[in-house]
């Protein structure tokens, strides 16, 4: 008889949606599956301060992958973009789901509507914890106020329909998921703001030996988004990056699914400067792409940026 199989998830609305939306697809591709959630408490939940002070890897993965070690949980199931691209020993990567709207979302007070960013008010105060949004937003816009913003989805709507914000930028995909499409007031373009590493994905972490749940997991993976995300935390991990520091990349598939075009930008937090490269190739060698890229990068002046940043 096989045994009960047991999802970890963080407490968030979010993170709940995810787990049981991972949940409801096991079941209905095996029935006979017996399957529960674990809530863990990570401490990028518990802490509130700016994720830059208490640390940006693994604030919202690291007590996940301790209980997938010590046998408390069978199956993490991450945002794509939290998890570190170096992941614990006896840990793996086992499958990643087909990739929501990957683009950043502009959120403005209801009733408020803009179609471009050049259209938000001089210095307006716009809330985000990422510095890879702060940078891009700070790079086309230097007079807005970038300011912290942390909570869950409805604490950040809640803190901007107060007043304390003039704008948001959050990933579309929470709010898709989260049934909060009427919220979004833009989608910023790939083209404009390149998306986080991972960004609208799911990753489903297992142990590296357990047969069982890697035979469970593996039928919920989308090749084209594992391909394309395998090339973009590559890129991520040759630069020696997290996901809190202003490094980006988005991959995309071509229509025969041959090819993966591949963009990466690198750049300070302020905005000021801002380095974009990208490349083509054969989507079967997505893990030598996002290497190549990244030395691209490097080439353009990304090693000098980076050296400042962890100084």
């Amino acid at each position: 008889m096989e045994r009960a199989l047991v999802i970890g998830s963080r407490g968030s609305k979010l993170a709940l949606w995810q787990a049981e939306h991972t949940k409801s697809r096991l079941l209905s591709l095996n029935p006979a599956l017996s399957i529960r959630i674990e809530i863990i408490k990570t401490t990028g939940d518990v802490k509130s301060d700016p994720l830059t002070v208490i640390g940006g890897k693994g604030v919202f993965t690291k007590e996940l992958e301790e209980a997938l070690l010590d046998g408390r949980i069978d199956i993490a199931v991450h945002s794509l973009k939290d998890l570190p691209t170096i992941l614990p020993d006896q840990l793996t990567i086992a499958a990643i789901s087909e990739r929501e709207d990957p683009r950043d979302a502009l959120v403005l007070p209801k009733s408020t509507s803009i179609t471009s960013l050049s259209d938000l008010p001089q210095r307006a105060v716009v809330g985000t914890s990422s510095q890879r949004r702060m940078a891009q937003l700070k790079a086309k816009r230097p007079d807005i106020q970038v300011k912290d913003l942390r909570g869950n989805v409805d604490t950040r709507l809640r803190k901007l329909d107060e007043g304390q914000y003039d704008a948001l930028i959050l990933a579309a995909a929470g709010l898709l998921r989260l049934g909060l499409t009427d919220r979004i007031s833009m989608r910023i373009g790939a083209d404009e703001m390149v998306p986080a590493v991972g960004q609208g994905a799911l990753g489903f972490e297992t142990r590296s030996d357990d047969e069982q749940t890697i035979a469970a997991v593996t039928k919920l993976d989308h090749s084209e988004t594992h391909l394309a995300c395998l090339a973009e935390r590559a890129l991520l991990r040759s630069l020696g990056g997290g996901c809190q520091l202003p490094i980006a990349a988005h991959g995309t598939m071509s229509s025969n699914l041959k090819e993966l075009s591949l963009v990466g930008l690198v750049a300070t937090p302020d905005g000021s400067r801002l380095i974009r490269e990208s490349i083509s190739g054969s989507a079967d060698a997505p893990l030598q792409l996002g290497n190549e890229l990244a030395e691209k990068l490097r080439e353009a002046g990304a090693d000098e940026l980076l050296t400042t940043l962890f100084a």
